[in-house]
């Protein structure tokens, strides 16, 4: 059996940028509300605040680990796997990636020590300074890299001279078509995630009685923000499937499972898109909606995948189902903050058991929905990798074999495996020892001054938490 490099260097990467993307989606949202937590805290004193602020920010830490850990070898893979695409964009992508070390990431070295370990050690208002500016840098990060995954789907401002990329205008090509409306929706579903996260692990300790308190004000934040930034996200990405529509029509027919150019286009729930056939087999969907959603006019036209020979369609079921899955489960965040909202009167947010219980299964949506939408906009890129001008054929390594990228595939796996269980498995721990000690919790000893991240979490790995709660 044969094979082929190309197929298993594209399931490689998608395989380590899904394990990754799944950390920094968090932890940008996440720092923000540190950040919020020590801000509330510096000015009211409350002991709550700084409770949850010690208890998010040891979450925020193992989180952080991994997520570094986790992405640090996806620059080596442009080198290993994709060298022809690293040396014909390296004037455009070079800067991007070491304006967002150079920027961000010096940014977070600065102050995230000052976080993790200065509480005691420092003042309050430096604490709350290195909070916000570890905040600033998670978004800086996300500004860079964006713009340059973004640039790959609407390439502006270069051009291409002896198979190489020149920069013909740094403005255009960092603020290119999609980049604005990609960096409002990652904004948007980090905090959401983030959001409901706390709300999901809040509930957990409203349901077992735990620093009540502490928890029902983390709850009744993050039910608040859920209400405005749910829809407001759907709202956002309808801005960019109009974008998508403009400058990848092949991508966007694909979500819409729609085949042939037509007017008053249905939006389809549910259809078995058959790609050897050009046809779907099965539809079910709603009249005129798609139209409706796409041009704001009944009998809008909306294009087809047949206007795209088949070597340059994108896996047409797997972007048209992945993207009802990123939608459906949008639809069921909103759902849920308005069931929220609902429950405000009277406190029951607080008591209903089985609300509560809710919230604390819809904490895995968000990474669900985000790995559901990351897969919609890159399978719906194919075979682009740079949209129109490169494709991932011309950008794949001429030298690499198929063994040698199936041997690195399985080594990946096999890591990224043991990272994953020993990571969450802390995590878990973290969130299950909670805000034990509260107000009276020790500082450490000068010296015991935790070198690393993780010691951030002071929480051992060989007793049972469970005993805390009694």
């Amino acid at each position: 059996m044969e094979l082929d490099p190309l197929l298993l260097s594209r399931l490689q990467f998608a395989f380590v940028v899904s394990f990754h993307a799944i950390f920094p989606v968090f932890t940008i949202g996440l720092a923000s509300y540190i950040a919020v937590l020590h801000a509330l805290f510096y000015k009211t004193a409350n002991p709550a605040w700084d409770r949850l602020a010690q208890l998010w920010t040891k979450v925020f830490a193992v989180a952080f680990g991994m997520g570094v850990v986790s992405g640090i070898v996806m620059s080596f893979q442009f080198g290993t796997n994709w060298s022809n695409f690293s040396q014909s964009t390296a004037n455009f992508m070079g800067p991007l990636l070491s304006y967002e070390v150079v920027t961000a990431f010096f940014l977070e070295a600065a102050f995230l020590g000052v976080l993790l370990f200065g509480r005691g050690r420092v003042p309050q208002g430096v604490h709350l300074f290195a909070a916000i500016m570890v905040a600033i840098g998670t978004f800086i990060s996300t500004f860079w890299i964006l713009s340059a995954n973004s640039w790959m789907h609407t390439p502006a401002g270069v051009e291409v001279i002896n198979g190489v990329f020149r920069v013909t205008s740094w403005t255009e090509a960092i603020f290119n078509p999609s980049f604005p409306y990609r960096l409002a929706h990652m904004a948007m579903a980090s905090f959401i995630t983030g959001g409901f996260v706390v709300a999901g692990v809040s509930a957990w300790y409203l349901l077992i009685g735990r620093d009540v308190e502490a928890n029902r004000k983390a709850l009744s934040m993050c039910l608040w923000m859920l209400l405005v930034l749910t829809p407001t996200q759907a709202l956002v990405g309808d801005f960019h499937g109009l974008n998508t529509l403009e400058y990848q029509p092949t991508k966007l027919a694909a979500m819409e499972g729609n085949w042939e150019t037509r007017e008053g286009a249905p939006f389809l729930l549910f259809a078995w898109p058959d790609q050897a056939a050009q046809q779907n087999r099965f539809e079910i969907g709603i009249p005129y909606a798609a139209s409706l959603i796409l041009t704001h006019e009944l009998h809008g036209e909306v294009p087809g995948i047949l206007e795209a020979p088949p070597e340059e369609q994108p896996p047409v079921a797997l972007v048209f189902w992945t993207f009802r899955l990123m939608v459906g489960l949008g639809f069921l965040m909103i759902a849920v903050s308005l069931v929220g909202l609902y429950l405000r009167r009277g406190g029951r947010i607080y008591h209903s058991r089985r609300f509560l219980q809710t919230l604390r299964l819809m904490s895995v949506t968000p990474f669900i929905a985000v790995l559901a939408g990351w897969i919609t906009t890159e399978s719906g890129r194919a075979p682009w990798l740079v949209y129109g001008m490169m494709t991932h054929a011309e950008g794949v390594t001429p030298s690499l074999t198929g063994g040698m990228a199936l041997f690195t595939l399985l080594g990946y796996v096999a890591v990224y495996g043991v990272i994953f269980y020993a990571g969450t498995y802390y995590l878990t721990r973290v969130i299950r020892y909670g805000m034990q000690q509260k107000e009276e919790e020790k500082l450490v000893d000068d010296f015991e001054t935790p070198k690393r991240p993780w010691s951030a979490t002071s929480t051992p790995f060989d007793d049972d938490p469970t005993k805390a709660e009694g």
